[in-house]
């Protein structure tokens, strides 16, 4: 008896594995940079945290756009992705702070808030939009570390 068999192609799991690891990586290289950034800017202007982030808050979501993209393409760079993809995600990183800072100018509350919801989102997109680059990155980088 000959049956025939069939192949369902489904997305591989080391693909989630890198796409997972990849977001933690970069939230944390972030974060990194935002809590530096932070001391820094409220110790530039003389403030505690809170009052900086909200006495200065043009300024504030302009400092943690920076403080949040350098560590996160040195990271990049550092794992063997391509200065196209770090100089993408560094602008999927800032391009949002630009309409928050314009918005804010306009208005008397506070919306940096949303900077780093809507900054993740972007780099998210980025992430599954490249997501075969990643892999290659990602792959690459795993056989240099096994040598």
């Amino acid at each position: 008896m000959t049956g025939l068999t069939t192949h369902i192609h489904r997305p591989h799991r080391g693909s989630r594995h890198h796409l997972a690891r990849h977001l933690t990586e970069m939230s944390l290289a972030m974060w990194a940079g935002m809590i530096v950034g932070a001391g820094l800017f409220a110790a530039a202007v003389g403030k505690s945290v809170p009052e900086a982030r909200r006495e200065y808050a043009v300024g504030w979501v302009l400092v943690m756009a920076f403080d949040m993209t350098v560590p996160m393409v040195a990271w990049m760079l550092h794992r063997g992705h391509s200065r196209r993809s770090a100089a993408e995600m560094a602008a999927a990183m800032i391009v949002p702070a630009l309409p928050i800072v314009a918005l804010q100018l306009l208005v008397s509350t506070s919306v940096g808030n949303a900077y780093m919801s809507i900054s993740m989102v972007a780099m998210i997109a980025l992430i599954i939009y490249r997501r075969n680059e990643y892999r290659a990155a990602a792959r690459a980088h795993g056989s240099e570390v096994q040598r």
